[in-house]
C-alpha cells in the first residue's frame, strides 16, 4: 500500500533538492487542500490544476529565496500504519513557530494555527518547516 501524501511530500522534497521551477503531483482533493494550505503559509508560489490525458494533475511552482528554497524540511507525521490525532491543547507549534502544522479537520484541511485558533483538533497529516 502506498501513502499518496507522504509521495507529495517526497516528490516537493527531490524537486526542491535539484532546484525545479515546478513540481507535479496527481491531483486528488486532500493534495489539492495541502498545497492550497502550502500557497496560502507562503511555502511555494502558486497552485493550478491541470488537465492530462488521464485525469488531472497539480502543479506547484517552488518559492526560492536567494538560490534557497523557501521549504527547508517536510516531513509525514500520522501515516497509514500509525494515525496520529490531536485535540486543539495539543497541537505543538513546529519550530518554534517558524514552520506550519497541516491537519484534517472536520471543516477540511488547516494548519496548526488556524485549528488551535478555532478550537479545532484533528489527524496531524504533516509538518513543513
Amino acid at each position: 500500500m502506498t501513502d499518496p501524501i507522504a509521495d507529495m511530500f517526497t516528490r516537493i522534497r527531490n524537486a526542491q533538492a535539484v532546484a525545479k521551477e515546478a513540481v507535479e503531483i496527481p491531483s486528488s482533493k486532500l493534495k489539492l487542500q495541502i498545497a492550497k494550505l502550502l500557497e496560502r503559509s507562503g511555502f511555494v508560489q502558486d497552485v493550478e490544476v491541470r488537465k492530462v490525458k488521464v485525469g488531472q494533475v497539480i502543479r506547484m511552482r517552488l518559492k526560492y529565496a536567494d538560490g534557497l528554497p523557501s521549504i527547508a524540511g517536510i516531513a509525514r507525521v500520522s501515516r497509514p500504519g500509525q494515525r496520529i490525532y490531536a485535540p486543539a491543547t495539543r497541537i505543538r507549534r513546529v519550530k518554534g513557530g517558524l514552520g506550519v502544522s497541516i491537519l484534517s479537520t472536520s471543516k477540511g484541511v488547516m494548519s496548526g494555527s488556524e485549528a488551535r485558533g478555532q478550537k479545532l483538533g484533528g489527524e496531524i497529516l504533516g509538518e513543513v518547516w
